[in-house]
């Protein structure tokens, strides 16, 4: 299989004014909280998930994905933007419900309503809706709950779905019982569980756009509360209940995404539009505990394997050979560059990403990555450089944690080579030191 380099060719931007779109209709589905190992496709032992194993049987799945940030907000504003979130300040932790900054540079912009993703940072949907697609959409925001802030001021056309980080299911409510469901910046009221209200949305606007579009659907399965599609209550949760959730109510959860992925991929197939449409699907970050991130350690907040390895998969047919696997190392912020390129859109500003896309069928090339996660006194660092990952972690300044991992050769990072490797601790240490210097925040 050759590179598909040559078939992803660069076009300028014409002007200021939109122009005809140059690419493939975009379908970008983002699950939140999924575990490495929860699909079919990845081994999962009790759960189905054939919609989405069909987008790996008719695709490619890259086999060393990696989220931009192991929450939610951060790997978010890496996609819209195809750079380190680390880049725009203040969002390298999820935004807590009813927007509150969970460490210090967060709650410093929150005191001034400033905690959100800038649209100035943002790149995917503007330069897409410059490019002549329309754009929407649907799912969970989590990107500031300032109306500034909202997905129109960041080029989406259309936005149906939750406000923050999670609400419930059914009521569609905030844990303090606020209802955080919109559609186009207003508050809306909709009966339904939410992953197929989603479905519903996402495949109603496939069915009748005429023209070429990209589609964002970042459901919030399975993102807690914990409640499959037959757990509906008469009112919305308890606070104190959100935190339940055990692996029957989980796997629920899953395979209720999958049905829903489904939906969107027969919309696409009902319209004609499957021939012509790049779907890429991930995940946000790794699972929490009660998902399975075999063969990895550690869970969502972490960066530890668990919690930054996620699935990735993505169709496009006639340019993406069926069943194919690729062993790239790989970010989200990767598909950023790649969705780009694939649309003829020119980047304004240097992106951190590189187009994986064009990369699969040719050999893998030397990567490294950098994470950094922030909540409260407690901060998680990480780099891959090759096949080896140093992590720390710190908790009110004192460093507590740190390892050194080969995680091709060893994946659960079960065996820490500081004390026999110390030449390459100290590498990558400065490697980490260097990075953490050069993305210096925007404000």
């Amino acid at each position: 299989m050759r590179p598909l380099l040559p078939l992803l060719l660069w076009v300028g931007c014409a002007g200021p004014a939109p122009r005809p779109a140059a690419g493939p209709n975009i379908v970008f589905i983002l699950a939140d909280d999924l575990g490495h190992g929860d699909l079919g496709c990845q081994g999962a032992p009790d759960l189905k998930t054939p919609s989405i194993d069909r987008l790996a049987a008719e695709g490619v799945r890259f086999t060393q994905f990696y989220a931009g940030a192991p929450e939610c907000t951060p790997t978010r504003t890496a996609l819209l933007t195809g750079r380190y979130p680390q880049r725009v300040g203040g969002l390298e932790c999820a935004i807590g419900t009813g927007n509150v900054g969970r460490y210090d540079d967060a709650i410093r912009l929150r005191s001034s309503d400033d905690l959100g993703l800038p649209p100035s940072e943002s790149v995917l949907p503007r330069l897409l809706k410059h490019a002549g697609y329309a754009t929407a959409v649907v799912g969970k925001w989590h990107l500031g709950y300032a109306p500034k802030f909202f997905p129109a001021r960041h080029g989406f056309d259309a936005w149906f779905g939750p406000l923050g980080g999670g609400v419930d299911y059914f009521h569609h409510t905030e844990p303090d019982g606020s209802p955080m469901l919109y559609r186009d910046g207003t508050k809306v009221r909709r009966d339904g569980y939410l992953t197929d209200l989603l479905a519903e949305e996402a495949s109603a606007f496939v069915r009748r756009t005429a023209g070429p579009f990209f589609l964002y659907v970042p459901f919030t399965a399975p993102h807690l509360p914990g409640q499959g599609p037959d757990d509906r209550r008469p009112v919305p949760l308890a606070a104190d209940a959100w935190g339940r959730c055990d692996r029957a109510t989980y796997v629920a959860m899953v395979e209720r995404l999958d049905r829903a992925v489904g939906e969107i991929l027969k919309a696409l197939d009902e319209t004609g539009r499957a021939k012509d449409t790049l779907v890429v699907f991930t995940s946000d970050n790794g699972g929490a505990k009660v998902a399975r991130n075999a063969p990895f350690t550690g869970h969502k907040g972490g960066t530890y394997e668990g919690g930054l390895r996620v699935p990735c998969l993505a169709r496009w047919p006639g340019l993406i050979p069926a069943g194919t696997t690729a062993p790239h190392v790989a970010t989200t912020m990767d598909l950023t560059a790649s969705l780009l390129r694939a649309a003829g859109a020119t980047p304004d500003r240097p992106l951190d990403g590189v187009d994986i896309l064009a990369a699969i069928g040719g050999p893998p090339q030397p990567r490294t990555l950098f994470w950094r996660q922030r909540r409260g006194d407690t901060v998680w660092r990480a780099v891959r450089d090759g096949d080896l990952k140093y992590l720390s972690r710190e908790e009110a300044g004192r460093l507590v944690e740190e390892r050194l991992s080969d995680v091709s050769a060893d994946p659960a990072e079960a065996t820490d080579l500081l004390g026999s490797r110390p030449g390459d601790g100290d590498r990558l240490r400065a490697l980490l030191a260097r990075w953490q210097s050069s993305v210096v925040a925007a404000r």
